[in-house]
């Protein structure tokens, strides 16, 4: 198990691979086993680095509240450790809020983003109701419940739901619950003309109450592409793997040739 010390805590990350690096940065409770098909496949042909974000998976717990900034900065130290100057931040659903605040605060160590489900605010109620649930139910006590909720909806087959659900209860409930109260109040909308980078959108036809977020970046991130696959809702890395990774492949060859 590799970890890297930082300030004190252990972060778990994971290195595979060879060629341009792509970081990626997982939602709330969830960890890095969610990308288990990005590591199989892309590492082929990119360096793919994945993560635990502070008291999640196999990182240990925080003192340090979980906000962006934080998280950002440990991306940071985690390039630095890897002595990559540069790399392409790739988020998924809140991940995806985490890599536009590392384009917009490290430009100069970003090649470009790629953001899955994503969004720049909590702007609707069905997510907002959402995340307040989730809030609520890790107060309780009953994590292994959400835990259960959340990786099943993220599993494709019997074997990935028990992989992401032993991940996901390795972490502490109060740095999730921290990443998730976090999420409400993070707004960088405004400041997305600022990203003067290429970004990859890609949304699920059927995740409709991501739509409004699609269109919104899509807008006012300058160099942006956007795509959706049809048929698809939200939890496209397990769930669409096959097309999501070839849309990734094709996104970074064309800029990387």
């Amino acid at each position: 198990m590799t970890m890297l010390d930082v300030d004190g805590i252990s972060l778990y990350y994971n290195v595979k691979g060879e060629g341009t690096p792509i970081v990626f940065i997982h939602p709330p409770l969830l960890t890095s086993a969610n990308f288990k098909y990005q590591i199989d496949e892309l590492s082929e042909k990119f360096k793919v680095i994945t993560f635990d974000i502070r008291g999640h998976g196999r990182s240990s717990y925080s003192v340090q509240p979980i906000t962006y900034p934080l998280i950002v900065e440990d991306i940071k130290r985690l390039l630095d450790h890897l002595k990559i100057t540069k790399a392409f931040l790739c988020g998924y659903s809140t991940g995806g809020s985490i890599g536009l605040e590392f384009l917009l605060t490290f430009p100069n160590r970003s090649i470009g983003g790629i953001i899955i489900s994503g969004m720049s605010e909590v702007g609707n109620w069905n997510l907002k109701r959402r995340i307040f649930l989730a809030r609520s139910i890790l107060k309780a006590g009953a994590v292994r419940f959400l835990a259960s909720v959340i990786t099943w909806g993220n599993s494709d087959t019997q074997e990935t739901f028990r992989e992401l659900l032993k991940e996901g209860l390795k972490g502490d409930a109060r740095n999730i619950e921290q990443y998730y109260h976090y999420s409400l109040h993070y707004n960088c909308t405004n400041l997305l003309t600022m990203i003067e980078l290429p970004i990859l959108l890609v949304y699920g036809t059927e995740d409709k109450s991501f739509h409004g977020y699609a269109n919104l970046l899509h807008k006012k991130l300058p160099y942006s592409e956007l795509k959706f696959l049809p048929n698809e809702k939200h939890q496209l890395p397990t769930k669409a793997a096959k097309e999501l990774n070839q849309l990734i492949n094709q996104f970074i060859n064309a800029l990387c040739k």
